[in-house]
């Protein structure tokens, strides 16, 4: 049975963190602006394509332990042309806080779990989120994408797993969804050869739900959105835990928690 812990909200006696403030956000090249139940974390450093530093990740995480609980929706969004050219290359120049060498294996397996709570918290199964992704989405920007539930592509939209190419792994969950959307041999050959997929491509792989002319992918998020909004937010997280867990089930088992989750619906409608 799949383990859909991971990322969860903080526990409910102590509460959500404060969220971070702007000056904060800023620093870690993000924006977040909430309107009722839904949040938008828009990636903000169109300058340099929105790539993402050790800040960014951090910020990502912080946002997750601090979401207000009325959220229902997450949509994360780039600034400018692109959704996030991947990795800043300046964590590898040796300026300011970078890499561990990995010397101390303990402490660089905490160092990487750290980056990659900012990923896990988008797989809960109170939220559901959306990726809005125009132009490129390379390395960790694709794989925030795929840590996304549900992924709307403008038709300039271009995927890379470029990590292998500059001598590392895809290590910010991206591996898993990836392998689930498109089978191992897909992955393989995407990830090893580092090569772009364009958007038409990438909804016949599986790693796009939607594919919509660039001008209209405010317009495509927002309908999605109000879409998601619609159905009853018990049943949406109830049957979110339920396809999350599936993958990981027999089919006795996926039976079995069908069962769990309608009793507590019926209990919670008829009670």
């Amino acid at each position: 049975m799949t383990d859909t812990g991971a990322g969860r909200r903080p526990d409910p006696a102590s509460g959500p963190a404060a969220l971070p403030d702007e000056a904060a956000l800023a620093e870690a090249g993000l924006r977040l602006e909430i309107d009722g139940a839904v949040a938008t974390v828009t990636l903000d450093r169109p300058e340099r394509r929105n790539a993402m530093t050790l800040a960014t990740w951090r910020g990502l995480a912080a946002l997750g332990r601090s979401l207000p609980r009325g959220v229902r929706v997450v949509v994360l969004r780039g600034a400018g042309p692109s959704f996030s050219a991947g990795i800043d290359l300046a964590l590898f120049s040796g300026g300011g806080e970078g890499f561990p060498d990995a010397s101390d294996g303990d402490a660089a397996d905490r160092f990487i779990a750290e980056l990659q709570e900012g990923f896990t918290w988008l797989r809960r199964p109170d939220v559901v989120t959306v990726a809005a992704v125009q132009g490129h989405a390379i390395g960790a920007g694709f794989q925030l994408a795929l840590a996304c539930d549900i992924r709307v592509l403008a038709d300039d939209a271009r995927f890379c797993m470029k990590e292998p190419a500059l001598g590392l792994v895809p290590d910010l969950t991206g591996t898993k969804p990836l392998v689930d959307l498109v089978g191992v041999h897909r992955a393989l050959e995407l990830c090893l050869t580092a090569r772009t997929v364009l958007a038409g491509e990438a909804a016949r792989l599986g790693l796009a739900e939607t594919v919509v002319p660039r001008e209209e992918l405010d317009t495509a998020v927002a309908d999605l959105v109000t879409a998601l909004l619609a159905v009853h937010p018990g049943a949406a997280v109830a049957t979110k835990r339920l396809l999350l867990e599936a993958p990981g089930n027999t089919l006795e088992e996926q039976c079995a928690a069908e069962r769990r989750e309608q009793i507590g619906r019926l209990r919670e409608l008829f009670g």
